[in-house]
């Protein structure tokens, strides 16, 4: 059955199907928002070009389960300097999501985590990386699960805030949820939406790392609180 779902082909038309089923959901699903005032100060100082914003993006992080709701979180403006860009891995499963999200109209950098074992995939994923503070430092937007591609789930790796820490721009954590859900039985509980139904999203402030910071610290201080708007936009969806 993998070899099966593995096919470029078969990816292929069932991205564009995956696609077509989220468009329907968010464009029929009831949305409560809290705290996103957060993310339009980051999107207005951009536009205004103040508040030393200029010359920098963002990085966008929610966890990985979150991925299907995703794309509503940002507003996309194809060919405008400040579009996002989601980091997703080399895997088989990432290629379907990329293709997913490139049809919904999130362009991927491609990389994956440090693997002692994989010469390859280190090459990978540092290539992602100077791609990214490359984009980041030319005023665009990536977005990142920093709990990702691997897990363990909810738990902030190091690399959000070491880019935070090289490019200056600030970090938005943003949780969402949804109700009703189809959820996987994948490590990451990935919830996927179905259309009419109910969710939530919620920001945090921005988060910046300076040139002293250290990654591994702050991403034990940012991971709870990643986490925490994930709760809260869940508690939202019982009221």
């Amino acid at each position: 059955m993998k070899a099966w779902f593995r096919s470029e082909g078969v990816q292929g038309f069932l991205a564009l199907v995956f696609a077509g089923w989220l468009r329907l959901c968010f464009a029929t699903m009831r949305w409560t928002r809290e705290g996103q005032d957060s993310a339009e100060a980051v999107w207005a100082a951009w536009r205004e070009q103040r508040e030393g914003y200029a010359g920098k993006g963002a990085i966008l992080c929610f966890w990985h389960g979150r991925i299907p709701l995703s794309p509503v979180s940002w507003p996309q403006a194809p060919g405008h300097r400040h579009d996002m860009r989601a980091l997703i891995s080399r895997s088989s499963d990432g290629q379907f999501i990329a293709s997913a999200m490139q049809a919904i109209g999130f362009p991927a950098i491609r990389g994956s985590s440090k693997k002692k074992s994989d010469p390859a995939k280190n090459k990978h994923g540092e290539q992602a990386f100077r791609e990214m503070i490359r984009w980041v430092n030319a005023e665009g937007g990536i977005a990142i699960t920093p709990d990702g591609p691997r897990g363990p789930h909810e738990v902030m790796q190091a690399g959000t805030p070491a880019l935070a820490r090289v490019t200056g721009a600030p970090v938005l954590l943003v949780g969402l949820a949804c109700k009703p859900a189809i959820r996987l039985g994948s490590w990451d509980g990935a919830m996927i939406p179905v259309p009419f139904g109910k969710a939530a999203m919620v920001w945090d402030a921005p988060l910046f790392a300076a040139r002293g910071d250290d990654p591994e610290a702050l991403a034990k201080e940012w991971g709870p609180r990643l986490s925490a708007v994930t709760r809260r936009a869940e508690a939202l969806l019982e009221t």
